[in-house]
């Protein structure tokens, strides 16, 4: 992992250096890997260290988009729902979420629907009528040619267990269907089949920059192990940098563009569960706009997300105080049990790079993603803007479809239904799975044996190996967190600290102390310390 070249040998140039370790970046590693492309990816921090570990962690067509009429993107995104969870049974699966009405729903702003709502039906002054909400749940439910997924349907909140933690005033919802994924998880694993298909992946190295010319990049590395730098040459670049995509446009790459980013902060709450069914809520806002309460990680609540614009990405996001009492209000205009900072254990917040359509708020601006190549005065450069987790796998295979009169005799679009690193059982094939695990290694409980199959799937048996007792596993780190599996990460999902296996290869932080915490980040160092010396010798 994080392959280093022989320095005593020149380079061949290769085909493509995306710059970007994000979904964006991992999936197209992934696509252009499995068409035969030589590929070289380049992430200054860990895989998925910034937007792709804080989404609000689902496979969802963007319900409300439709409102922006934004047709193809949801029908992208539904479509793709179900493709993605058969490539990835092992940390995606469905979920149900309930929507409950009442008579003051509003609009947020001046949608285009709000508007012609407001033309036609001036009565009804901003609110979104129960029909209305019932037609979109009809489109979302056929735009996408569903398969798997059950369809919406009406639910009463009276003595039911979907009624039971919201207040009286509720009577009635509307239930549908969308998708859960493990989002960081997502990228180290399209990132590890790209390596398996022949891309190098480097973490932890800065591009420094990247100089154009007629017959290719000149991209300067500096590697964050020893700080050596390195020149790799490059046929075409890749810029999906994420919230940096501007700043690789502008001071990496020095191009002379008029494209632009919009920085759009979304945060998140993590609280202790706050009601005993599985299913999720989609509430709405008296100024509109929705959040999602979702169960997440058995124990705890995942609420998200606001809308803030956040102009520079190098001011690291958190979720501020007042975005806090935003979530914690808009929760409990609907819960009986009111909820308070205290029941907070963790925040986490992200940004996402929208491209800058001229939308009026943070909210409005387009979801969907916008690719250009650039090939004036040289070698091409792909620029990615925007995009949802969802739709990566479609935004890989169109950033190829561009690529591809750059690069003779491409293969066509495989990665639909190809499974990732893990993922080869059937949708429904968990619990089975689950079962078997812990029959083969019954110092397991049901609880570890799940966690385990939801993060590795197949490849459980490949990381537990030959153990027979808790003792083979090595060290215990707390949490069902062994050194065995810490080796797996570090060998084969470019883990190299403590924070890159409790807090994105895994949630574990939110069950470990600090103490468990430092003492495997001193674990990892030790072992890493250990390999260097003897590569060295």
């Amino acid at each position: 992992m994080n392959q280093q070249p022989d320095s005593h040998v020149p380079a061949a140039p290769v085909d493509l250096f995306v710059i970007g370790g994000g979904i964006n970046g991992a999936g197209i590693a992934r696509d252009a890997a499995g068409r035969g492309l030589s590929v070289t990816l380049a992430e200054m921090n860990d895989l998925a260290s910034a937007t792709s570990s804080a989404s609000t962690k689902l496979f969802h067509g963007g319900l409300r988009y439709l409102e922006y009429f934004e047709i193809g993107l949801v029908r992208h995104a539904l479509t793709e729902r179900e493709v993605l969870l058969k490539a990835m049974p092992h940390i995606s699966w469905p979920m149900r979420f309930v929507l409950p009405y009442h008579r003051d729903m509003r609009f947020e702003g001046d949608t285009p629907t709000s508007k012609l709502l407001r033309l036609f039906m001036p009565w009804m002054r901003g609110r979104r009528p129960a029909w209305l909400i019932r037609l979109g749940l009809f489109l979302y439910d056929n735009l996408g040619g569903r398969e798997i997924l059950p369809a919406t349907r009406s639910l009463s909140l009276r003595g039911t267990p979907e009624g039971a933690p919201l207040e009286d005033r509720f009577e009635k919802a509307f239930e549908y269907s969308d998708c859960w994924i493990e989002d960081s998880r997502l990228v180290v694993l399209n990132a590890r089949d790209a390596e398996l298909r022949g891309a190098r992946i480097m973490t932890r190295t800065k591009v420094i920059s990247a100089d154009r010319h007629a017959e290719g990049w000149a991209v300067t590395v500096e590697h964050g192990a020893d700080g050596q730098r390195e020149v790799i040459r490059a046929k075409m670049l890749v810029n999906a940098g994420g919230p940096w995509v501007g700043d690789i446009i502008h001071n990496t790459a020095r191009l002379n563009s008029s494209e632009g980013v919009r920085l759009v902060r979304g945060s998140h709450i993590v609280t202790k569960r706050l009601y005993d069914h599985d299913k999720c809520y989609f509430f709405q806002g008296t100024d509109g706009r929705i959040i999602f309460t979702i169960p997440y990680e058995q124990d705890f609540t995942l609420i998200g997300t606001t809308d803030a614009d956040h102009p520079d990405p190098s001011v690291t996001p958190e979720c501020t105080p007042e975005e806090q009492d935003y979530l914690i209000n808009f929760v409990n205009g609907y819960l009986k049990q009111d909820i308070t900072r205290k029941d907070i254990v963790w925040t986490y917040s992200g940004v996402r790079p929208l491209y800058d359509d001229g939308a009026s708020s943070a909210t409005a601006a387009t979801r969907d993603y916008t690719l250009k190549v650039d090939e004036t005065g040289g070698a091409p450069i792909l620029n990615v803007f925007g995009g949802k987790i969802t739709t990566y796998r479609k935004l890989a295979e169109d950033a190829l479809d561009l690529i591809a009169p750059h690069f003779g005799g491409l293969s066509d679009h495989w990665t639909a239904g190809v499974a990732l690193p893990g993922g080869d059982f059937p949708v429904d094939g968990v619990a089975q799975l689950i079962a078997r695990l812990k029959a083969d290694y019954d110092f397991l409980d049901e609880s570890w044996a799940a966690r385990l199959i939801r993060a590795y799937g197949t490849d459980a048996w490949a990381m537990m190996g030959e153990a027979k007792t808790l003792a083979d596993m090595g060290e215990h780190f707390g949490a069902t967190l062994t050194a065995g599996e810490v080796a797996w990460l570090m060998n084969k999902e470019y883990a190299l600290s403590a924070e890159d296996v409790v807090w994105r290869r895994s949630k574990l932080g939110l069950r470990m102390d600090e103490a468990q915490i430092a003492r495997l980040d001193e674990w990892m160092q030790m072992r890493a310390a250990k390999q260097a010396a003897s590569a060295a010798e």
